[in-house]
């Protein structure tokens, strides 16, 4: 479990994070949602240690993360995988050194040792005899599955995904969708995903917080998402002709 506590952060005079508490569960996605400038990934890279709060605090299993020395914060990161919104793949690697990489970084595992964790993970995401190919070679669904192997590589206990869906088409963003939850459940990770996409929303939002302005505005999951009389959240949700029409059935 992640627990934000009395988060707040501010870039000069503006407020982008007002106190904001809220708890990611294990073996769950935990989806955050909102319009851009909400704070969303501010919040990510809180979390991750990218940056610090001016208020507050991020505990990973009641283990204090932010304002922590180095060795504490690299103790935790060991422990994270990280699928960021362009997949973020070395274009210098082939797919097999790119998901090795978190691997050289964080164990002293043998070349053997390495090279089956690496084919377990992209087997797990159902890609195999891949392993030469550089990136430029993939597709863009085959480039996010790669990330998702690199992510998982080092057997994390916290995922976090921003916008795993962006650039994909509905069809391979599904799979996509499909497969981080199938990982999440799978594994017991704690897993917490930034996205806009409301099939995602639907799909695998087990447990969803809305930001609004700054502010935890909301919380809830797929099940009761489209039945709230929050104004702000149903502006945000119902903001296309195809919601709007979701609403009107509903």
């Amino acid at each position: 479990m992640i627990t934000v506590k009395n988060i707040s952060k501010s870039f000069g005079d503006k407020l982008v994070l007002d106190d904001i508490s809220l708890s990611f569960r294990r073996g769950m996605t935990n989806l955050v949602i909102g319009e851009s400038g909400s704070g969303k990934t501010v919040l990510m890279k809180i979390c991750t240690g990218l940056v610090e709060p001016d208020a507050g605090e991020v505990l990973f299993n009641d283990i204090r993360f932010s304002n922590r020395s180095e060795d504490i914060r690299v103790d935790i990161r060991k422990d994270m995988g990280v699928l960021f919104q362009g997949g973020a793949l070395f274009d210098s690697m082939n797919v097999e050194q790119n998901v090795m990489f978190p691997l050289n970084m964080f164990t002293n595992m043998s070349y053997k040792e390495k090279l089956e964790r690496v084919n377990f993970c992209l087997n797990r995401v159902n890609l195999n005899n891949i392993n030469k190919l550089m990136t430029n070679e993939l597709s863009g669904g085959m480039m996010k599955r790669v990330a998702i192997a690199r992510a998982i590589a080092n057997s994390p206990k916290y995922l976090f995904c921003d916008e795993p869906n962006s650039g994909l088409d509905p069809v391979t963003s599904e799979i996509i969708d499909a497969l981080i939850l199938e990982i999440t459940e799978e594994y017991n990770i704690t897993t917490v995903i930034n996205t806009h996409d409301m099939n995602s929303v639907m799909m695998i939002g087990q447990s969803i917080n809305f930001l609004y302005k700054g502010q935890l505005w909301w919380q809830g999951n797929s099940s009761n998402i489209l039945h709230t009389d929050n104004e702000e959240l149903n502006n945000f949700i119902f903001s296309t002709e195809l919601t709007k029409r979701l609403k009107n059935n509903k």
